[in-house]
């Protein structure tokens, strides 16, 4: 079932909200996600006939709007945007957390195969945990446009003495990034702490029973198609709304097959099935994917809309705008950023932090 009405939070601001001190006023906020931020607005969308219809409203307008046949929607959408997320694999979400990359594949769009040994990967992801990743995803099947699908045997054999190696020396969160059941399995058998899968569990027939019988938490990512076509030609109605009736319709599907939502992720797939537009459209609407009552990850980093919108032609290059990217989303109160250069994403969001703080403690 398709919805026809949402709420994307605006006006966001530091909590605690800030006093008057000539009034003794508070400035009327409500929370974000349990998280450090709150929003003053909401911007309204509903889909009609003739195409999406927005409309910006303050915080007073919302408790006194009549909503019509959309009232119980608002309620269920606003519970949702405010509510606190519960703890993911022990890690509080009440501060951005940082996804370290660690491919081992010999065809990453990144870095090329640069950390496709064993080693060369372990020692990568105990860097990036230096630099200060919370969590380290390791993958061992590319998922770019054009990529061919890989063999079971070869993901195992490319991604479990990573995450074996890993786990032995560092007790940092690990997720493993894959679209097959077994590796699923054999992943949470060696110590995973989340599961990633690009295509929401869409790929594998028995990656949702398998994903549940793992106890783990699951990161669900919208991709319309198979990497292999996948931006050939994506359509969409409204691509922002469709993405979030895609992720709404999964999280249900998981809620149904017994896992909770406590351990869901949502992921809106920058890059998966969209051109630059369908992606700058989703990255300016980050804020409306808390209205599926979980964590939002956001995963740009170096990617080609960068280099679209920059005229950079080489992922390494596309630094500063993955940054821009992070901060843009970072600000919306999304919970995860999926980097490939922690080290300057760390920078970035603590001096963000500092400044939307007003105090060089950040927002605690």
């Amino acid at each position: 079932m398709q919805r026809s009405f949402y709420l994307k939070p605006q006006g966001f601001v530091a909590l605690p909200p800030v006093v008057d001190e000539a009034s003794g006023s508070q400035t009327s906020v409500l929370p974000l996600a349990g998280g450090c931020l709150g929003f003053t607005a909401v911007e309204t969308l509903e889909r009609t006939p003739a195409g999406t219809v927005r409309r910006l409203l303050g915080l007073g307008e919302i408790f006194d709007r009549d909503w019509g046949r959309h009232t119980l929607e608002a309620s269920e959408l606003l519970a949702e945007i405010t509510g606190p997320r519960p703890r993911l694999a022990g890690l509080s979400l009440e501060r951005p957390r940082i996804m370290g990359i660690v491919n081992v594949t010999p065809d990453s769009f990144s870095d090329g195969g640069r950390y496709a040994a064993a080693d060369a990967a372990i020692a990568h992801g105990l860097r990036l945990v230096e630099e200060g990743a919370d969590i380290l995803d390791i993958g061992g099947e590319s998922t770019r446009p054009g990529s061919d699908s890989v063999a079971v045997d070869e993901e195992l054999r490319r991604v479990m003495p990573v995450l074996e190696g890993l786990r032995a020396r560092t007790g940092a969160v690990i997720s493993v990034d894959t679209r097959k059941a077994e590796v699923m399995r054999r992943a949470a058998e060696a110590g995973a702490d989340i599961l990633n899968d690009v295509s929401a569990l869409t790929h594998d027939p028995a990656a949702l029973e398998t994903a549940a019988a793992t106890g783990l938490p699951v990161m669900l990512m919208h991709a319309q198609g198979d990497p292999k076509t996948m931006n050939d030609d994506p359509q969409y109605t409204d691509v922002v709304l469709d993405v979030f009736d895609f992720l709404e319709r999964r999280v249900q599907a998981f809620v149904a097959a017994g896992i909770p939502r406590a351990r869901l992720v949502v992921d809106p797939g920058i890059g998966f099935g969209k051109h630059l537009h369908h992606n700058v459209a989703v990255l300016s609407a980050m804020g409306l994917y808390h209205g599926l009552g979980v964590p939002v990850l956001l995963g740009a980093s170096r990617k080609k809309l960068i280099g679209q919108l920059c005229n950079v032609d080489s992922p390494s290059e596309r630094v500063p705008g993955s940054l821009a990217a992070a901060l843009s989303s970072v600000a919306q109160g999304i919970q995860i950023v999926r980097v490939h250069d922690v080290a300057a994403t760390r920078q970035a969001i603590a001096v963000w932090r500092a400044a939307v703080a007003g105090t060089e403690k950040g927002l605690a």
